[in-house]
């Protein structure tokens, strides 16, 4: 198992991460909606603006406040095993 920093030291298996996408679009919202109505909605923002939306293959929804490519730039670097935090 891999895990990668989303901010404030939580952490998201990279290994079950389907997609990373930013939360402008109509459906990112959507999906976003579905899920606090669901509640597989996790909010890894502490307060602050959502960045990045991570979507798992458990349906699972998290929220970051890191930039979608700082995201997938730690996803990537995990996958190459050139760890440098």
């Amino acid at each position: 198992m891999k895990l990668i920093n989303i901010g404030y030291g939580n952490m998201v298996n990279a290994d079950r991460v389907v997609a990373v996408v930013s939360p402008e679009s109509a459906p990112v919202k959507r999906m976003i909606q579905e899920a606090k109505a669901a509640g597989t909605i996790i909010d890894a923002t502490h307060g602050r603006k959502t960045m990045a939306v991570i979507i798992t293959d458990s349906d699972h929804i998290i929220l970051t406040y890191f930039p979608s490519e700082k995201v997938a730039d730690r996803i990537h670097d995990t996958d190459t095993g050139d760890e440098e935090d």
